[in-house]
């Protein structure tokens, strides 16, 4: 990519697509291309085909998808398998029939099979069972992963993908109700500190291991991957290392200055034991995080400190 490329960001709302339109931004790209769901609604095939028709993006990120916590994703199964599966098809079908130069389509550390061994692998792809709880969700990521693979094949399209870890920072969701562990924790020692709380609850044992990526090294990561990686098999990225929820909560306690003590309600499930990501290939080409877990969670409690949830 040139800083004159016309570059397509959907999802440009999202944590991950609007850490992506920041980097390129700093960067000094000048003709990044955003639409709100309003404006294009990437469901309908129609309305893509026309927007690709008029703006012949040169270079795609694709960062849209419907997300949500593990009720979310059990609760609407038809709604994230239906409509993943449209935008991600729909898109990357017009990225090829108005021969766009690249596409780059973000995946989820959920595609991997639920006994998977760690650190996950790209290759432990359906080698075994997902996770029932969001099995739509991974399922309609392993079909974009599979169709950037199939219209390479067929078409020689330079279509690729990236499976980010765990992730953390900017617009991220602090609801308590359906936000991911770290946010949730950050959301949590803040409310105790302010209403000098005696404790903070922290589900499970706290022993299951989890690895997180601020999302500006993300976003650093899939612009790495435009501009230096041309391959059939997706790529994991991740920071290379995990800790435990316990020494998580640690952490966050830290960083928020909360003085109580930890609870830990065993009778609330653990979840997955360990879920660390073999980042080894992209490390190989010459990327690697910047932001220390520490550094990252002082940052992101900073901003919401200071901007409310």
């Amino acid at each position: 990519m040139n800083k004159s490329s016309k570059i397509f960001v959907a999802g440009h709302r999202g944590m991950v697509g609007s850490a992506i339109v920041r980097h390129l931004e700093a960067d000094g790209f000048n003709n990044i291309i955003v639409k709100t769901s309003k404006e294009l609604d990437l469901r309908n095939q129609q309305a893509v085909e026309d927007f690709f028709q008029s703006e012949k993006p040169e270079y795609v990120f694709l960062a849209a998808a419907k997300v949500g916590g593990i009720h979310a994703n059990n609760t609407y199964r038809a709604d994230f398998l239906y409509d993943n599966l449209a935008m991600e098809a729909n898109v990357i079908h017009s990225a090829h029939t108005h021969k766009v130069k690249k596409l780059l389509f973000l995946g989820s550390s959920c595609i991997y099979p639920k006994m998977a061994e760690q650190p996950l692998k790209e290759e432990s792809l359906l080698t075994g069972l997902l996770e029932p709880t969001n099995e739509p969700y991974a399922i309609a990521k392993i079909a974009g992963i599979k169709l950037c693979e199939s219209y390479r094949d067929q078409y020689q399209a330079n279509f690729i993908s990236a499976m980010p870890t765990n992730l953390y920072g900017p617009n991220d969701n602090y609801d308590l109700n359906n936000s991911h562990v770290l946010p949730a924790l950050i959301r949590k020692f803040h409310t105790a500190k302010v209403n000098s709380e005696p404790n903070v609850t922290v589900w499970g044992t706290g022993s299951p291991l989890r690895e997180f990526l601020h999302v500006d090294d993300l976003a650093e990561a899939l612009v790495f991957l435009m501009n230096n990686y041309d391959e059939k098999l997706f790529v994991n990225v991740g920071y290379g290392e995990d800790l435990s929820i316990k020494d998580l909560a640690l952490l966050v306690k830290e960083v928020v200055g909360y003085e109580g003590d930890l609870v830990f309600d065993t009778s609330k499930p653990d979840g997955t034991p360990r879920k660390l990501m073999d980042s080894s290939r992209i490390h190989k080409l010459g990327w690697k995080p910047k932001i220390s877990l520490k550094e990252g969670i002082a940052k992101v409690y900073e901003a919401v400190d200071k901007s409310g949830w």
